[in-house]
């Protein structure tokens, strides 16, 4: 297990640097500028930060998945603005504004990610049929608040701050996001809760004779979901400086490849965050190259699409097996 887990840390890491020297002899000197390095690295938190929800959904096992992620990081967004745009004046008390819309947001995930939880341990439902129901409500949701119209936030420094600037080079979305990942590594690898949820996923039925409380660490499983949909629903709007129902149509194909990518098991029981991390950041710079060669969104999600493919079907592939079965 552990050569495995080696050599898919290996394998990311060689990508990434593949990519890189690619966009560098393909595009030239300006793909691996400081401000197009910078630029990338503050545009991989929002799918990141979706990815490692979906890990931790595809963990829990019994098919676990979110469909709802990036759905709820808009509708948090949407609902942050629209209750503190007559309350609270950005211009006055823009640090004010900032903290409150990020608070409101939070907690829009947090009961979205509890929703999700519910209907997934409680009513029985299984994840990705409870995941669509509720991407369509909480859409449903923020098309209802806006009437299908994107909300400018305008220019507010602080919030514009944490999206766009960057400090000793790094830009504070990013900073943030390496935390998380940093903090729901060490809660997987060392907690009782991390270690409950790998086992539950590896083997449910071994999880229950052995006491574990099945009910509840799905339903956290799904709240953390939901809280990390909104801290990307707080970056993207801190980069765009706008609300909307249909940010990013696309990133639930994505952030299921990421995590896919990264190895993590789509029956459950494993997965490793700095795999997410890396595979967050290839695909990345890989939406990079694509920019600077002006190739199509189609194409794009066309190339997102067989890349899933290909490694949903290879994931359980067994080279060494194979070879021997070739030689035998």
């Amino acid at each position: 297990m552990e050569f495995r887990v080696d050599r898919q840390l290996a394998f990311l890491a060689v990508v990434n640097v593949a990519v890189l020297v690619a966009g560098g002899v393909l595009v030239g000197a300006s793909f691996l500028d400081i401000y197009n390095l910078q630029s990338m690295a503050g545009q991989v938190p929002e799918l990141g930060l979706l990815a490692l929800g979906v890990m931790l959904a595809m963990i829990s096992g019994n098919g676990g998945i979110d469909l709802s992620g990036i759905a709820l990081a808009n509708l948090s967004g949407v609902v942050a603005y629209l209750l503190l745009r007559d309350t609270v004046s950005p211009d006055d008390a823009p640090l004010l504004f900032s903290w409150s819309f990020a608070g409101i947001a939070l907690l829009v995930g947090l009961v979205g990610g509890m929703l999700n939880g519910f209907l997934i341990s409680s009513a029985g439902l299984t994840p990705i049929i409870a995941t669509l129901g509720t991407q369509l409500f909480f859409t449903g949701l923020a098309i209802a608040f806006t009437n299908g119209s994107a909300l400018g936030l305008g220019f507010i420094e602080p919030l514009d701050a944490f999206g766009n600037t960057p400090v000793l080079g790094v830009p504070l979305c990013s900073a943030l996001f390496l935390l998380i990942a940093l903090i729901l590594g060490g809660v997987l690898r060392y907690s009782p809760f991390g270690l409950r949820l790998l086992l539950l996923g590896n083997n449910a039925k071994a999880a229950r004779y052995a006491g574990i409380a099945e009910k509840r660490i799905l339903f956290l499983t799904y709240t953390a979901c939901g809280v990390l949909a909104s801290v990307a629903g707080i970056v993207i709007a801190a980069r765009t400086s706008s609300v909307k129902w249909d940010y990013g149509n696309s990133y639930v194909l994505i952030a299921i490849l990421i995590a896919v990518m990264a190895g993590v098991r789509p029956e459950g029981g494993y997965g490793r965050v700095i795999c997410v991390v890396l595979s967050a950041t290839s695909l990345q710079i890989l939406s990079s190259l694509f920019n600077f060669m002006d190739i199509s969104n189609f194409f794009r999600d066309l190339a997102w699409g067989v890349l899933l493919l290909v490694f949903l079907a290879t994931s359980g592939f067994d080279a060494k097996a194979w070879f021997k079965a070739l030689r035998g």
